[in-house]
């Protein structure tokens, strides 16, 4: 579900290569005399600056609309060099990133929808990249591989799914639904990278733009679990979430992942279980909420863990903290598991009551909070 999406560029074919270095963010205040000053609202988007040095770009965002708002520094042609989404009425965010000089955009995205309204941005002056750590260039090679494997896992599963939809086997269907989704789940928001695949196979109905046609696992989800009936146009839904997942497959490689990228991938993945799945939301029909959520935890620790050897060297302090909490959320979520200890078998979320919701979030936010500082650790 495109609640939240890795800031990185992704290789178009053919076109001329923009170098870029992925954005980070953190929310505070902004400190920075040089911030770019971003109010947004419901209709506009004022920024203080048109022109920046290249280096540490920072925007702070204020959102004085009355809709939550996502807030974008973009190259012309709409890739994301970095963002934030969900910035509520009223409140303000800090975002941060690293920038090579170029042309880009600031949009404003009222509500999380639509093309937004929009601001030139000139990043003036030289490389400003910094070196990188060799461990650091180590661990985005080794999570290219995991992404790729994700995506390549994947799609077997896939196929067991759509198989059984296309024999109209409802049982078969309903079982293979959940491991189908797992791999897209670890790598959530390099997935999201690629904005023309996450609204194809990805997208809720109430996430759905003016017009948009909804296809994908939660339209497959409805017909299976409410709908309780396969007919010609779930068959061909189902061809078609092939298709599309072949597409992401074949793409995923060309994704462009930094250090940074990886640390905003794994908090992006908490705060899509944060406003997905602790809600009850993603998987509202089959209640498999938890495969999910057991999904993006495992992504977005095997991130952390490839980037804790130059983390520790920063911020030792750090990634104690994350190995608690990492374990303490993996150890409430295998309580909830019905099958064996790597089973995909959990508890339907509906019959989660309140307390066990709120602990879930309670372990989910005790997380996120120190899983935030994870980008500014990778860079010292």
């Amino acid at each position: 579900m495109r609640a939240v999406r890795l800031s990185v560029v992704t290789a178009a074919a053919g076109a001329v290569v923009l170098a870029s270095l992925t954005g980070c963010t953190a929310k505070s205040s902004a400190k920075d005399d040089d911030a770019i000053k971003v109010t947004a609202a419901d209709t506009r988007c004022d920024t203080s600056a048109k022109q920046t040095p290249a280096g540490k770009v920072t925007l702070a965002v204020a959102n004085k609309g009355s809709k939550a708002t996502e807030v974008e520094i973009l190259f012309p042609d709409g890739r994301i060099v970095s963002e934030k989404e969900n910035i509520g009425p009223g409140t303000s965010y800090t975002l941060t990133a690293e920038i090579k000089a170029g042309s880009y955009e600031i949009a404003c995205r009222p509500g999380m929808k639509g093309h937004g309204v929009r601001q030139k941005l000139t990043v003036t002056g030289g490389d400003k990249a910094a070196e990188r750590d060799p461990q650091a260039d180590k661990a985005v090679a080794s999570y290219r591989n995991y992404v790729q494997d994700q995506a390549d896992d994947t799609l077997p599963k896939v196929k067991t799914f759509v198989a059984a939809i296309k024999k109209g086997d409802l049982a078969a269907a309903k079982k293979a639904y959940a491991p189908s989704r797992v791999g897209w789940e670890r790598t959530e928001p390099v997935a999201e990278s690629f904005g023309d695949i996450d609204p194809k196979v990805d997208t809720r109905a109430d996430g759905l733009e003016n017009g948009q046609e909804w296809t994908g696992w939660h339209r497959l989800e409805k017909a299976l679990w409410q709908d309780k009936k396969i007919g010609p146009k779930e068959k061909e839904l189902a061809d078609r979430l092939v298709t599309d997942l072949i597409d992401w497959q074949k793409r995923v490689g060309t994704a462009d992942i930094t250090p940074t990228s990886m640390a905003n991938g794994a908090k992006e993945l908490l705060d899509e279980v944060a406003t997905g799945k602790v809600t009850g939301e993603e998987d509202r029909y089959s209640h498999t909420d938890l495969v999910d959520f057991k999904g993006n935890v495992e992504g977005a620790q095997q991130a952390y863990e490839l980037l804790k050897p130059v983390a520790s060297k920063h911020d030792p302090a750090l990634t104690k903290t994350l190995d608690q909490q990492f374990g303490a959320l993996n150890k409430l979520l295998d309580g909830y598991r019905t099958g064996g200890p790597d089973s995909l078998e959990y508890t339907p979320y509906d019959q989660l009551g309140k307390a066990d919701r709120k602990q879930l979030s309670d372990a989910v936010n005790a997380l996120a909070e120190p899983l935030s500082k994870l980008a500014a650790a990778v860079v010292g």
